[in-house]
């Protein structure tokens, strides 16, 4: 598995640390530039807003206030989070991680929004479920469901109601899917130079990790999460949701 910079789509393990700390969707943070031993990010738009919500930050994406949740929350309890859900490699343990600056894969990214969707269950990835001889006798079947509970129910309901907002009013738009087919629940990302673009989400009991990205690391042409991996996203969603 490649790993990638998820960029804002990592947001989603930092917003849910800060549920874990004891913030909720209608506190409020100052969208204003922040500094941390030198290092001093900006917001996508280059602009600032003010006080805002932390549902109208995180469904924006805006990168000030990840921070300040990232700081509020302790970048060692965001690394210990993302470990519960299933991320196997190291993190950088810095404020650099509230923007997704660690390594991670399609896979297990999409294994941590799945335990969102199954109210904080750890998801263990897995491609075979049982394997027959030519006799037709079971040789490998694949047991247990799961790693058990990670996160509490009542953060993860809180959390897919974030990420519903996502779709609904900010970055995500493009995700939307058609009425009568589901209610998605999603977030987008963009590393550094549009290295990578993402869109990772759910409908009903169907997820799905979106990666856009070369190969050798090349900035794309300001592709961002928001555009083609939503896009495509919606509509594979569409198809699955359709006819499963």
């Amino acid at each position: 598995q490649a790993l990638r910079q998820p960029g804002s789509a990592f947001k989603t393990i930092v917003y849910l640390a800060g549920l874990e700390a004891g913030l909720k969707p209608d506190d409020i943070f100052d969208d204003a530039p922040i500094e941390i031993a030198g290092w001093a990010p900006r917001n996508y738009s280059g602009k600032y807003v003010g006080p805002v919500s932390l549902r109208q930050a995180f469904s924006a994406s805006i990168n000030s206030v990840a921070v300040r949740v990232g700081q509020h929350a302790g970048i060692g309890n965001i690394a210990k989070l993302a470990h519960r859900l299933g991320i196997s490699n190291d993190l950088p343990l810095n404020a650099s991680l509230t923007l997704g600056s660690g390594d991670l894969s399609l896979i297990e990214l999409t294994a941590v929004y799945a335990a969102l969707a199954g109210d904080g269950i750890r998801a263990l990835p897995h491609g075979i479920l049982e394997v027959r001889n030519r006799g037709g006798d079971i040789i490998y079947a694949r047991s247990g469901s799961g790693a058990g509970r990670v996160v509490k129910a009542e953060a993860a309901a809180t959390m897919r109601e974030l990420l519903s907002a996502v779709v609904t009013d900010g970055t995500g738009r493009g995700a939307a899917l058609p009425e009568g087919v589901g209610l998605a629940h999603g977030k987008t990302g963009t590393s550094q130079n549009f290295r990578d673009a993402w869109f990772v989400g759910f409908s009903d009991d169907v997820i799905t990790g979106v990666w856009l990205g070369n190969d050798n690391g090349k900035p794309m042409d300001h592709v961002t999460g928001g555009g083609p991996p939503a896009t495509i996203w919606r509509e594979f969603m569409t198809e699955a949701l359709t006819y499963q």
